[in-house]
């Protein structure tokens, strides 16, 4: 087959130049993901650091460069009252000793890795307030919250962000939990201050206003309802 004349024209390719004009921030950001990183913590910091592969994304390599960082003597006023709830709520604190990570509990010791995903992932929050990579002027992504925590201590841990929150953190939640969002309107209502949701969904996305109330017709509301509905209908029919 011959060669079409095109085959012979070069081709050229262009670079875009991109500007960032956002101005650099002197407080921290960091992005908690859905798998907490603790048992992660050396394979990560190993085959980026050191091998310099890229198996694993960014946001995993700054979280454990960022868990690296040793305890302050002098931590923040304001957040030993979220600090102790959260010591409470896990039962114990986040220690790193001879290069692993341990779980204190009074005078016992337990591998990180013998421990609960909650658990874990509560430890690395403490840990960054104790370490001072967060601070009053910082921004939290946190990306499924309700990941392997039970729903008691979701509700628990919510009210530690609130009060993290007044200190002046910024948080970013995405989630897929009805208690998330049922427990951020009753926060938005005690409180009496907005909090924005933002609804992605297939037809189009919306934004909501959570003081408003619950917004019974996104899709993670709609589905608790069909259920309540359909145990209600259960529930007729067996009379």
């Amino acid at each position: 087959m011959e060669n079409s004349e095109w085959d012979s024209v070069p081709r050229q390719k262009k670079k875009a130049q991109i500007t960032n004009t956002t101005k650099k921030r002197s407080a921290n950001s960091v992005f908690i993901p859905a798998k907490e990183v603790l048992s992660l913590f050396q394979v990560v910091k190993k085959s980026r650091d050191i091998d310099k592969l890229f198996g694993f994304d960014d946001t995993y390599l700054d979280l454990a460069r960022a868990l690296d960082i040793s305890p302050q003597q002098d931590i923040n006023q304001d957040f030993s009252f979220p600090m102790k709830n959260l010591e409470t709520l896990i039962n114990g604190k986040l220690s790193f000793e001879n290069n692993s990570w341990v779980f204190k509990q009074g005078n016992n010791k337990f591998s990180i890795f013998s421990m609960a995903e909650g658990i874990k992932k509560l430890s690395i929050f403490y840990r960054l307030l104790e370490n001072g990579y967060i601070s009053p002027e910082s921004i939290i992504f946190i990306d499924e919250p309700e990941s392997a925590l039970h729903p008691q201590a979701l509700i628990q841990f919510f009210d530690i962000i609130e009060v993290l929150r007044k200190i002046g953190i910024q948080f970013f939640i995405a989630t897929h939990s009805y208690f998330v969002i049922k427990k951020l309107v009753l926060l938005a209502k005690k409180n009496k201050e907005h909090i924005p949701l933002l609804a992605f969904e297939k037809e189009h996305n919306r934004i909501e206003d959570l003081f408003d109330g619950l917004p019974v017709d996104i899709d993670i509301i709609k589905q608790s309802i069909n259920l309540y509905e359909e145990e209600t209908e259960l529930a007729f029919k067996s009379l």
